[in-house]
């Protein structure tokens, strides 16, 4: 019902910078919750970032809180995720997430797109 794609991954350097787009289809994406998770190898699936259906409200994992920068562009159906700083620890397949509801730390989301791969490395 809902699909979403990722795309803007790739290789980027240590401190360097990458944006993500998210466009979604299939729903009024103004009635959706929308949100980041990564994975990294041999590692649970773990919150990024959500933004409500305004974006009047956004929450940030303690890890990138400061580096990244979560948007949404409702006219485009379309969520960012602008990160800035990169470390290599930020390597991981990173996952656009939507509901209707609500995004956080725990909840499973009910819509997934494919993910896209961000490796920084030197």
């Amino acid at each position: 019902q809902v699909q979403l794609v990722e795309s803007g991954g790739g290789l980027v350097q240590p401190g360097g910078s990458l944006r993500l787009s998210c466009a979604a289809s299939g729903r009024t994406f103004s009635y959706l919750v929308m949100g980041w998770f990564r994975q990294a190898p041999g590692k649970e699936r773990e919150f990024v970032a959500t933004i409500n259906k305004s974006g009047s409200n956004i929450y940030y994992a303690d890890s990138v809180k400061g580096r990244f920068t979560i948007s949404r562009d409702n006219a485009k159906n379309t969520v960012y995720l602008q990160m800035n700083s990169l470390k290599p620890e930020d390597t991981a397949v990173y996952y656009c997430a939507a509901d209707d509801l609500i995004i956080t730390a725990t909840r499973r989301p009910s819509y997934w797109g494919q993910g896209t791969q961000v490796t920084v490395s030197s």
